[in-house]
């Protein structure tokens, strides 16, 4: 039986979001403040090129009108593969205009995953950035007859097949200047039950599934993510994660035609921290990787400060985690605290703060992945409350969360509201609401899996709800190691506290069915070999330095450290440290850059045998 609160929240929000789409949220937008900044990408000489929310939404109908003049019709799907630019949203929302859905795929996946995607959609036109995007699909396009146009934005190649992006706008302008009217009823006519978008999940293993989103679903989820956040109107925001990743789909794709967000494109992470510090956004959300970089980064600044400095951020960063943990949910801090984080913001964390670009944040969020608790802990050192959210591609986004008034780190959160969310027996995090998608795209066996006959989404992920309602999550139900004797051990908890030292980039716990806990760790590629130059280590490239004795002896102390805040069946009894980073290119890596577990162990098979050897 639903919770009484719930269900009121849930009549509330239905009311207030009944047959509204994104194509009606941005007429109403663009009318309201036609002159607000919506999209800026970064010019050559380091300015911004920007366009309005009235320009926005004349270009999105005049992609809309191109797109139909080019045979897209209701229900039919567009392909996108472009890095996070202006052009990538106007697309998006102009296949959805034209009565179509729009899909973005990753740009990591491999030509044979493309084809698949594609296939699965049974995509119309597909619209991509350059010719590098170009190229992962010259070789499969043989096996997509029904694709009858590629429009590629930057450098299209001769053949009827292909049409450039400025002649597909000029298309759209004619066909819009045409025909005003069918361009508005063609949006009109969009509903709510319409798919908005398919996304596909990266996966661990075997073909990704398609993930249908409906409108309602994704302005069902718009709204309790605002609820949660309290993030007000107007702002400015930066789109650099992917948008084949439902979470900065919602974030900066969807939210900012609801609360008129100005989003800053960053597509080269590289320059994410220049970026930061021009734009220095209302709210930020990182996968636990990309904080880890920033904390690295930081703390290699602050180690080449004289030792004075260094004492003095040590105490001001001392006192504002005091503070930041004395504000969690259920604890109140006293005067004391208060006063010595008041001050040290004052005197350094709030200067700090502001360099890289936080001093106007009001949320900052990490999802995705396990984010380390001690992560959490630097970040709150200066002040900043990196809280977890939690949800999946199948559930539209989060759907449990910390707010900034309102959280526990080491949790992710609370349900949001109008959202249902329990513990099986087997201790699996169930949830259901509106968000939930119906289903996969054309894969009943696995929908089966997914949802029961009562609505209840299956995570996969096994975890538990403490009296104040906060969830945490223990492990992926199907990853957790089972030793021989018996003992489950989440692998996630281990990794993290090997990644907890600075040069170790990523960690892969195994075990399942052995007699005891094995680890393989790679160098993290740009803290490493800094580390090493500080300590006049000579080295060629990062496999020498995986080599280096003084290195091996540092990964040996930092698994020590590790494993002393394990129970003794979770320590890890043998490791071997990789002359090599992983990434998603190389396949050990999801595109949200999480562990693909079974083709490390497939790749490494023979490391991880030999650490069973007697």
């Amino acid at each position: 039986m639903a919770d009484p609160r719930v269900l009121a929240e849930l009549s509330e929000i239905e009311q207030e979001i009944a047959g509204h789409t994104i194509c009606e949220q941005l007429r109403l937008t663009a009318e309201r403040f036609p002159d607000e900044p919506a999209y800026s990408d970064r010019a050559a000489g380091g300015g911004w090129t920007t366009l309005t929310y009235a320009q926005a939404r004349h270009r999105v109908l005049a992609i809309a009108s191109g797109f139909a003049a080019l045979g897209l019709g209701r229900g039919d799907s567009v392909a996108l593969m472009m890095v996070n630019r202006t052009e990538h949203v106007l697309a998006d929302l102009g296949a959805v205009h034209a009565g179509g859905m729009a899909c973005s795929i990753y740009s990591t996946f491999a030509p044979e995953q493309i084809a698949f995607v594609a296939k699965d959609l049974n995509a119309k036109i597909a619209v991509l950035g350059s010719t590098a995007d170009l190229e992962r699909w010259l070789p499969i396009l043989e096996e997509l007859p029904g694709l009858s146009k590629v429009i590629v934005i930057d450098g299209a190649p001769e053949g009827e097949r292909f049409m450039s992006w400025d002649d597909f706008l000029a298309l759209g302008e004619r066909s819009l200047a045409a025909d005003p009217a069918a361009a508005e009823e063609r949006a009109a006519a969009v509903s709510a039950d319409d798919v908005l978008t398919v996304l596909y999940t990266s996966g661990t293993t075997g073909n990704p599934k398609g993930v249908p989103l409906t409108h309602s679903n994704i302005v069902f989820e718009v709204y309790v993510s605002v609820r949660l956040t309290g993030l007000p109107d107007h702002g400015d925001q930066i789109s650099y994660l992917t948008y084949a990743h439902i979470a900065e789909r919602v974030l900066s794709l969807y939210i900012p035609l609801f609360k008129v967000y100005h989003v800053h494109f960053c597509p080269d992470l590289a320059e994410l921290g220049t970026v930061l510090g021009q734009v220095k956004p209302l709210f930020f959300f990182g996968v636990p990787r990309v904080w880890e970089k920033m904390q690295a980064r930081l703390q290699a600044l602050l180690s080449t400060q004289p030792e004075e400095q260094q004492q003095n951020v040590r105490a001001a960063m001392a006192a504002g985690l005091a503070y930041v943990e004395a504000c969690q949910y259920g604890r109140t801090p006293s005067a004391e605290v208060t006063a010595a984080y008041e001050a040290a913001d004052a005197a350094l964390l709030s200067i700090i703060r502001s360099m890289i670009g936080f001093e106007n944040a009001r949320w900052l969020a990490t999802a995705a992945a396990p984010m380390p608790l001690e992560v959490q802990r630097f970040f709150a050192g200066l002040g900043m409350r990196v809280v977890d959210v939690y949800g999946m591609t199948e559930t539209s986004g989060a759907f449990t969360g910390n707010s900034t008034e309102m959280y526990k780190l080491g949790t992710v959160g609370r349900a949001f509201p109008a959202v249902e969310v329990r513990i099986a027996e087997d201790g699996e995090i169930l949830t259901r609401s509106p968000a939930n998608t119906k289903g996969y795209f054309h894969r009943p066996e696995a929908t089966a899996e997914l949802l029961d006959e009562e609505g209840w989404l299956h995570t996969g992920d096994v975890g538990s709800i403490d009296e104040d309602g906060f969830v945490r999550i223990v492990d992926r139900k199907k990853e957790l190691i089972i030793t021989a004797g018996g003992e489950n051990i989440s692998p996630a908890n281990t990794e993290n506290l090997l990644k907890e030292h600075a040069i170790i980039g990523q960690a892969l716990a195994y075990g399942d069915r052995k007699p005891y806990v094995v680890a393989i760790l790679t160098l993290d590629g740009e803290t490493a070999p800094a580390w090493a130059k500080g300590r006049g280590i000579e080295f060629a490239d990062l496999g020498e330095l995986a080599e280096h004795p003084d290195v091996l002896k540092e990964v040996e102390a930092a698994v020590a450290v590790a494993n002393d805040k394990l129970a003794r069946v979770q320590q890890v009894k043998k490791w071997r440290l990789l002359p090599v980073e992983w990434t998603a290119e190389t396949a050990e890596l999801t595109p949200s850059l999480k562990l693909k577990r079974r083709v490390i162990h497939a790749k490494y098979a023979t490391i991880i045998d030999e650490m069973y050897e007697v």
